[in-house]
């Protein structure tokens, strides 16, 4: 599935082995022992895009959240069987992959002065922890890139982690506001070395994890929200600003969404999704939602269930996110309009929360195609009132937020979008997911102990 990654690491290898007027014999040209900056951004930016953001992790936890479902017969992850072993590649692609990479990234752009990839690196590698920590809880960083020097990193509590994630994002946009005059081009895929739209990416993550620590221990959902406030004044500004991987779609370089729900994954469309769709007659539902092949029929698949059907039978995501071409979203412009919505109705009720709501779903809405009208329409049947603006708020957003882990963060610290009960289900719908058993064996933690149902320290009550 992940095809796209050995094809650019070929064409990375043979860039970086340039011809030199002397050869060294005793250096394989064909096996660079260094890169530079550019080679080091694109391959960790796919990954981000195609194995963390899309990967096996984010496939189950839509099968948390009853987007996607197994055409399986139970137990299985819609029933929240899981292994240890289970995430053993999600935690190795998360720790050699992307944040040892971004390290490595971040250190050499240090030190040769190029202080925009140093800065993207930063940014990155808090996305990357955050990412993380809200899938694990306690997880190591601040010993964990020692090399031999420390073979078994102890764990770094979830509360420093979400520290650290504030440090590394201030520091990335201090990075950037030196105006360094090298920044990237081709090499990087999110925003061609747009260091304007890195700058709004950083303070819309800021935001971000500021929201998610409004029930945390210590913390206050006033206090996060304005602070949350504060840095979407210079957060993302449009739809222009989204974080996304576009993808050719050529064979080896589809969209890994598209690959997710492939016939042989037997993975489709959850019938709690697609029948909310119909359900509220959203004018998305054609656009986000491909009809069944068998039936032409907009139809999910049930979680749980003990007999399994004809697999074309059910719907796959529709073209705008799952044809081979698609871009993936990762990071978008109306999150950002939510995180406001939601911010300000802490702060300020729904009244003033209702006009930032309605533009975050039009946001979303535009650049899926839906008409003004219908749109308009729709959010007539949706209008925010003292008891049920939250509800809607992340209802919305997690529509806008198709596929994207940030959904299960949302679910676990508002209770919403209200999951109904799962048949044969073998426990409580998760609170995370397990510690990997490569890391039990390699480094065990006393946190590696920790069951599916088991809350973070910011998932309270």
């Amino acid at each position: 599935m992940k095809k796209i990654s050995m094809i650019l690491m070929s064409c990375i290898l043979i860039s970086a082995s340039g011809c030199k007027k002397y050869i060294d014999v005793n250096q394989n040209q064909n096996q660079p022992i260094d890169v530079a900056e550019a080679q080091i951004l694109a391959p960790i930016e796919l990954d981000i895009s195609s194995s963390l953001h899309a990967g096996n992790v984010a496939v189950i936890v839509q099968e948390y959240m009853q987007v996607a479902a197994l055409n399986q017969v139970a137990p299985n992850a819609g029933t929240y069987l899981m292994y240890n072993s289970d995430m053993d590649g999600d935690w190795t692609n998360l720790y050699v992959t992307c944040l040892n990479n971004l390290v490595t990234l971040n250190t050499k752009a240090v030190a040769s002065g190029k202080t925009n990839y140093a800065g993207i690196a930063k940014i990155l590698t808090a996305y990357c922890l955050g990412t993380g920590t809200d899938l694990w809880g306690d997880i190591p960083y601040s010993k964990a890139f020692g090399g031999t020097t420390n073979l078994v990193p102890t764990y770094d509590a979830q509360k420093d982690i979400y520290t650290q994630i504030q440090s590394l994002l201030d520091a990335g946009l201090a990075d950037i506001a030196k105006n360094g005059t090298i920044a990237p081009g081709g090499d990087d895929y999110f925003y061609a070395g747009d260091m304007t739209k890195w700058t709004k990416l950083a303070y819309t993550l800021k935001a971000r994890y500021y929201m998610h620590l409004t029930k945390a221990p210590g913390y206050t959902a006033a206090a996060q929200a304005q602070l949350a406030l504060t840095a979407l004044e210079k957060g993302m500004q449009s739809n222009d600003d989204d974080l996304k991987m576009t993808y050719p779609g050529a064979a080896g370089t589809e969209n890994p969404w598209q690959q997710n729900f492939i016939s042989a994954s037997t993975i489709v469309l959850g019938a709690t999704f697609v029948d909310g769709l119909k359900t509220r007659n959203d004018p998305r539902l054609g656009i986000m939602v491909a009809p069944a092949l068998n039936t032409s029929l907009y139809t999910g698949l049930g979680q749980g269930l003990s007999t399994i059907g004809q697999l074309e039978d059910y719907s796959r995501p529709g073209s705008f996110y799952g044809a081979t071409g698609a871009n993936n979203y990762i990071v978008n412009y109306s999150e950002a309009l939510f995180i406001k919505a939601e911010a300000t109705l802490i702060t300020s009720g729904y009244a003033l929360a209702a006009p930032i709501y309605q533009s975050a779903v039009l946001s979303h809405m535009t650049k899926l195609g839906v008409s003004t009208t219908n749109a308009n329409s729709y959010l007539a049947n949706r209008v925010l009132t003292t008891g049920n603006a939250e509800q809607l708020i992340i209802e919305e957003k997690g529509i806008a937020n198709f596929l994207s882990l940030e959904n299960f963060t949302d679910y676990r610290r508002t209770g919403y979008p209200v999951l109904p009960a799962v048949p044969n289900a073998l426990s409580a719908i998760p609170r995370r997911v397990l510690y990997p058993q490569v890391e039990i064996t390699s480094n065990p933690q006393p946190q590696q102990t920790a069951k599916l149902t088991d809350r973070l320290w910011w998932d309270v009550q």
